[in-house]
């Protein structure tokens, strides 16, 4: 059940509210003014606050900028009269969730903070944070460099951007970089989860509507690609968009300019387009799920985001980035990670990618007893995948021989063995594909690029086609 804080100085309107919101199952808790409002916030925090605009001493936009401020992932939405709708659609555009004008209409308030209710609970599930405060940009890999040298080459130009990669491997956190090294930083970055919104109103949430154009519609209102007019766009998870709205985007990228749903006027907008998904979109349209042209327009500049398992080598800095950040947050003075425990968390494959690290490293943090993080402070599995594939062969240690030390520790006995199961994996890949690298990159889950990379690596056959 989602917790809902509504902030607005009129006590019929706070009372309304409270009393539709608690009838559709959400737990709610009305503050009278946006100081009372903060102080509630802070006191047992809320999964969206809904917010008058105008009120005196605190206003609706001091109360959108301390949520944004101590938690970015909490939807906050505007309450306005008709006469400051343009102050709410700026409020949007400084990162408010979205806004709804008096007289309310009860279907549209309670379609509005269902939607929010969706995308705070995919934020909660990916356990997102800040885009600025992410690390996932964080290494020193080759792959990452490669990926460095693409943002810098083309975050100064108008050209689309297609993310791929694995859940957990930083896509927002890239789309924020192209957007804050590009000349339109000045300008609004306005997100949306494609996956959070339902598919019947997709078209509205992008386009806007008119007054009039379905139930529910009282006023008119611009849709995402009008607010980021001048800025980015960024479409996560850009697969969950239906065929039959995919042809209207791709309208508005190769035109610049679209119709509001009910509304016969065109709208020119000046927008750049980003788009990420962790989903296969080659298979997806294969299936008919996603056009190919579209996908052809997207993916004017391709960035693949290997997996973490795929850059270990960035472990270690990775972990004492979460290590600093956790010592600030939570107020601890841990001092580092012992080589054992490090190289146990090289050695496990982390399906969660960078968002798993990150979440084990914050609770590590605050279980540790110690100056420094041990083997013993680290989760079961992580101890035990570890150890299982870290597990030499007998005569894997090589003796010591007149008088010198061994050839290989437990670090380097993890990486080896790490090696060989990837090694095995992608060569029975191959061998179920009849030697296709596409075919056994999709059923590896790994981009083909880093495929050919890896086969290179293991002489499993020369980079080239799909022989």
């Amino acid at each position: 059940m989602a917790k809902v804080l509504v902030v607005d100085d009129e006590a019929n309107l706070r009372k309304v509210l409270a009393t539709m919101l608690r009838r559709t199952g959400y737990d709610v808790t009305v503050a009278a003014d946006g100081e009372q409002g903060l102080a509630e916030f802070q006191k047992s925090g809320a999964d969206i606050v809904v917010t008058d605009l105008v009120m005196p001493k605190v206003g609706g936009m001091e109360v959108l900028r301390a949520v944004n401020s101590s938690n970015p992932d909490v939807p906050v939405i505007i309450i306005t009269a008709h006469g400051t709708v343009d102050s709410a659609v700026e409020a949007i555009k400084l990162g408010a969730f979205d806004y709804i004008t008096k007289p309310f209409d009860q279907a549209e308030i309670q379609s509005v903070i269902a939607k929010a209710a969706r995308t705070h609970d995919i934020a909660q599930r990916n356990a997102r944070v800040d885009g600025r405060a992410r690390a996932a940009i964080v290494g020193e890999s080759p792959q990452m460099q490669e990926i460095f040298k693409i943002i810098e080459k083309v975050a100064d130009t108008p050209s689309t951007v297609l993310i791929t990669g694995e859940s957990g491997t930083g896509k927002e956190l890239i789309a924020t970089a192209l957007h804050e090294g590009s000349s339109r930083r000045s300008k609004p970055l306005i997100r949306i989860n494609c996956a959070a919104i339902p598919k019947d109103l997709m078209e509205s949430e992008l386009f806007g509507y008119e007054r009039g154009a379905f139930t529910g519609a009282v006023t008119s209102k611009p849709g995402r690609f009008e607010l980021a007019d001048g800025g980015t766009l960024f479409l996560d998870e850009i697969a969950e968009i239906p065929v039959e709205m995919q042809v209207k985007i791709l309208r508005a990228l190769q035109e610049s300019e679209f119709e509001r749903v009910g509304g016969i006027k065109t709208t020119r907008v000046d927008v750049r387009l980003i788009a990420a998904t962790n989903r296969d979109l080659e298979l997806e349209i294969e299936a008919g799920r996603f056009r190919k042209d579209l996908y052809y327009r997207l993916a004017v500049v391709p960035i693949v985001l290997p997996a973490l398992r795929e850059r270990q080598s960035d472990i270690p800095m990775l972990t004492r980035h979460f290590i600093e950040k956790y010592n600030r947050k939570l107020n601890k003075k841990i001092e580092g990670i012992t080589e054992e425990a490090l190289s146990r968390l090289q050695a496990y494959p982390w399906p969660g990618n960078i968002r798993e690290l990150e979440n084990l490293m914050e609770r590590v943090l605050l279980f540790a007893d110690g100056p420094t993080i041990a083997t013993k402070d680290l989760p079961d599995h992580i101890r035990q995948g570890a150890a299982q594939a870290a597990a030499p062969t007998p005569g894997a240690i090589a003796a010591p021989t007149d008088g010198a030390p061994a050839e290989t520790g437990l670090k380097d006995i993890v990486r080896m063995k790490s090696a060989e199961l990837e090694k095995d994996l992608i060569a029975k890949a191959l061998e179920e594909t009849g030697g296709n690298v596409t075919r056994a990159a999709r059923l590896l889950q790994i981009s083909r690029k880093s495929l050919q990379t890896k086969m290179k690596e293991f002489g499993l056959r020369d980079e080239g086609g799909d022989e």
